[in-house]
Formats: C-alpha cells, sequence, structure tokens
C-alpha cells in the first residue's frame, strides 16, 4: 500500500519550482534573455577558485581508496576540527570538533537540530516570513510548527506576539538570518530580547527550550555590516549553516550543525545526530566534498555582485513607490505587492515576463519575493519591466 501523506503531499507542489519551470518553458519561447525571473534562490557567482584548487589537488594526489571510502558517522573528523576553529576565531566561542555534525546543506541541518531537542507532540515557534519548507522539515520530526505573526514593515520578530506564544509544549525555536525571503537581518537588540525571553520561560517551564538558528546567508550581508551571531546571545543554540551560498556549492550539498559550548547535551548532541542519520538514512556528506572545504574555511565566493543586483532593485522599487525594507543581506528582497492579492499580482507581473514569487507560502499575505541572484546586466535590463508592472497599477 503507497503512504497515503507522502501521496497527499503531491498536489501541494512549490509554487517557487512551480514559477522555475514556468519560466523554462517561457524561455525556450522568447529567449532566456528575455524572461525576467527573480524565482529561485541559486547562486548566479562561481565558487572560489581555492576550491577547485582543493579538489584537484584531492583526486590528484590522494589514494582513491583512502579518499572515496566511509567517513565515520559523526562526520569527517578534519572537516569538523576545520570549521570548528573557524567559528571560534570568528565568533570568540570554545567550539571544539565533537561540537560540529556535518550534514547534507542547512535542510539536513535543520531536520537534525530539530530531532534531536524534540519529541512528538511539542511545539517548534518560528517567525513569519519563514522558509516554506520549514513545514515538512518540522512535520517529519513529529513535532508541530507554530507560526508566530509577521511585523511589517521592518519584519524584524514580534517578540511580544513570541512571548504570548511560548508555552509548556514549547521545546524549539527556528529562526532564519538574514531571512529568507525578506533579506532583514535579525539585530543585536531583538536577539538580545529574544534569549531573555527564552531564559524566562525555559525557568518557567522548568526545561531548556533550543533555539536552531539557520544561517546559510551569513556570509552575504551588505554595507560593510557583520551580522549578529545568535549564538554569542543564548547558550542552549544550535546553528545550522550550508556552504551553498557562501561558497557557491548549492549542488554538493554541504552544512553543518554547530553545538554552541555550553548548550545542554553538548557532549552527546552529535552522537544523537548520528544516531538519528540511522534513522533517516542520511550517512554522511561525501567524504570528498568535506575534505575539499576543509581547506576553504576562510575564503567565500564573490559575494559583491548581490550587494550590486540589491540596491538597483531597491532603488528602482522605492522610486516606483513600492513599500519594501532594505535587506541588510541574502540575496532576496520583499516589497509590497501593488494589489491585496500576491498571486493576481504576481500574474500581472508574468505579462511582461517578470517572475516574481508570491508571499503567501512564507507566510504573509501581500507580498512577493525577488530572487536577485542573476547577472547584473540582467537586473538592468529588468528595471523597465518593473517600470510598466507599477504604471499598469496607476491606470
Amino acid at each position: 500500500m503507497l503512504n497515503e501523506t507522502y501521496r497527499a503531499m503531491l498536489g501541494n507542489k512549490s509554487v517557487i519550482r512551480e514559477t522555475f519551470m514556468y519560466g523554462k518553458q517561457r524561455a525556450a519561447e522568447i529567449g532566456y534573455e528575455n524572461v525576467f525571473d527573480y524565482s529561485l534562490g541559486n547562486p548566479s557567482v562561481p565558487c572560489p577558485q581555492e576550491f577547485t584548487a582543493a579538489m584537484q589537488d584531492l583526486l590528484t594526489n590522494e589514494e582513491p581508496v583512502n579518499l572515496h571510502g566511509y567517513c565515520p558517522s559523526q562526520g569527517d573528523p578534519g572537516f569538523r576540527t576545520d570549521v570548528a576553529a573557524h567559528l571560534t576565531k570568528t565568533f570568540g566561542l570554545p567550539y571544539e570538533q565533537k561540537h560540529i555534525f556535518p550534514t547534507t546543506g542547512a535542510a539536513g541541518a535543520i531536520a537534525h537540530a530539530i530531532r534531536a531537542v524534540t519529541q512528538p507532540g511539542d511545539e517548534v515557534l518560528t517567525f513569519a516570513p519563514y522558509f516554506p519548507e520549514y513545514g515538512p522539515y518540522v512535520a517529519g520530526t513529529g513535532a508541530v510548527l507554530k507560526v508566530v505573526p509577521p511585523q511589517a514593515p521592518t519584519f524584524q520578530p514580534n517578540l511580544d506576539a513570541f512571548e504570548q506564544m511560548i508555552g509548556e509544549k514549547t521545546t524549539c525555536v527556528l529562526i532564519n538570518t538574514p531571512n529568507n525571503p525578506t533579506g532583514v537581518v535579525y539585530s543585536a537588540g531583538t536577539l538580545t530580547r529574544m534569549a531573555e525571553i527564552l531564559t524566562e520561560k525555559s525557568k518557567a517551564f522548568g526545561h531548556n527550550i533550543f533555539l536552531v538558528s539557520d544561517e546559510p546567508y551569513r556570509d552575504i550581508a551588505f554595507d560593510g555590516k557583520k551580522v549578529p551571531y545568535p549564538a554569542a546571545f543564548y547558550p542552549h543554540t544550535l546553528t545550522c549553516f550550508s556552504y551553498s551560498k557562501s561558497l557557491s556549492l548549492p549542488g554538493e550539498r554541504l552544512g553543518y550543525v554547530a553545538v554552541r559550548p555550553g548548550c545542554e547535551g553538548e557532549d552527546v548532541l552529535v552522537d544523537m545526530m548520528a544516531q538519528i542519520s540511522r534513522f533517516t538514512g542520511h550517512n554522511c556528506p561525501p567524504s570528498i566534498i568535506q575534505r575539499a572545504v576543509s581547506r576553504c574555511q576562510n575564503v567565500t565566493s564573490d559575494l559583491s555582485v548581490y550587494e550590486t543586483n540589491m540596491n538597483l532593485l531597491y532603488d528602482k522599487l522605492t522610486a516606483l513607490g513600492f513599500e519594501v525594507e532594505r535587506p541588510g543581506g541574502t540575496f532576496y528582497i520583499f516589497p509590497k505587492a501593488l494589489e491585496e492579492d500576491a498571486n493576481a499580482f504576481c500574474m500581472k507581473a508574468r505579462e511582461f515576463d517578470l517572475l516574481l514569487v508570491p508571499s503567501d507560502s512564507f507566510g504573509v499575505k501581500g507580498y512577493v519575493r525577488l530572487a536577485y541572484c542573476i547577472d547584473t546586466e540582467k537586473v538592468k535590463r529588468s528595471l523597465p519591466a518593473l517600470e510598466k508592472l507599477a504604471a499598469a497599477y496607476r491606470k
């Protein structure tokens, strides 16, 4: 008998993927250069030369049986040690190898982290707007996702509502900064107050509430600013990272969970996640990718193009009268649609071959997301299309 849970999911396809596939079809009709596809968050800059050189060196000089053999269930020891050293140097917290668990991207990191700190029936809180895949990530653990309502237009977390929503069953809070879809960076003040609330509520309910921090865009920050590191504000934090954006390696599927030193269970959580892997069939990311990325802890791709693209779009959107918060990072911008129905607005945008993503699946009504990880030249050529779209609503 087929599993009806997964069969039912076939009718709930990703609007992001649907829009992307429409763009592929439209490009076949009128040419790729004429379709302004802002749907998919797929990095548009190459990986750094250091990664390519590391891969070439490993393939040329390492003994093949050793290079391509199994690594321990907890991941490659060298990779774990190098990640811990990088985090310690960058954020001043005494991470060690025992705190690092390699995963298949940030998705695998979140899935392992939530399973490690929840029981079926527990509640996981997140803040709207949020990445839609959080729903299945949490549902797969048996926990229940509760969404804190948004705080427009700044989209800093709504901490008053958050404080009211935390209950006895709350064992985990899932955050994302810099945020997909808004590009907003959670401020130090926000994280300080969030940590105070979590500490107070943990004491009141007699158990620690864990913070799971989803940070794949941590290295894409604008205006020369550093992104505040949530684990520095709250001890019971599991940091989920991916190299998909910082090194432009989305297809290689490498990330990690970093257990904050001083966290409850810091000596056992990584070993617990290795056991979770047995249950899920995760079984570690590829050994060669772990070893190559070990050599690239202190480099990133050239991420400056994203700030260039952001400024072009932000300036044009504000000039056209859109309500939009200026992103502090990522490669997303989240303007308010020019009508209440974001889906209808996105369909109108298709008339000008602008492919935007409506905000409904992110837990917010009336906004759209633009993923501007495309060539700057194409961003510039899309600006007249944005002008035409705005003009259509002034008639």
